[in-house]
């Protein structure tokens, strides 16, 4: 996984989790990034600090990756508790809710990344699940 720091054409800076820095530059040619606050499709990446490793930095590493994975695990974890899995429903029950033909509460399930558009671009607030690393689920 690859974080960037991203910046839309309006100013609003947020992270962007990537596969790997080409899963970006194919995302980016091909038009598909969208900024969270106002939907804007002009966007790229915002300067950020380097991370440079001194011999110092080298032990902190893997503590750095164990705590990354575990909030991740700890966030998925979180949304599996505290939501209703809808499976493969997602898109349709979450259209439900936001338009008051379903009951309002916090749902989690599948989608293709061509539904998930749609439904940023209807103003529905949706985002992707941390991948499971751990196979926990």
């Amino acid at each position: 996984m690859i974080v960037y720091n991203l910046r839309c054409k309006n100013g609003h800076e947020f992270e962007g989790w990537f596969r790997d820095s080409s899963a970006y530059d194919h995302q980016f040619e091909d038009g598909k990034l969208s900024c969270p606050t106002c939907n804007s499709r002009k966007v790229e990446k915002a300067i950020m600090a380097p991370a440079l490793a001194g011999l110092r930095d080298a032990p902190a590493k893997p503590d750095q990756a164990r705590q990354q994975r575990q909030f991740m695990t700890g966030l998925r974890k979180y949304v599996q508790d505290h939501a209703e899995y809808v499976g493969p429903n997602f898109a349709e029950e979450a259209r439900k809710i936001h338009y008051g033909e379903s009951v309002d509460r916090h749902i989690y399930g599948e989608t293709t990344m061509e539904e998930a558009r749609e439904l940023v671009d209807e103003g529905l607030d949706v985002a992707p699940l941390p991948p499971d690393i751990d196979g926990a689920n």
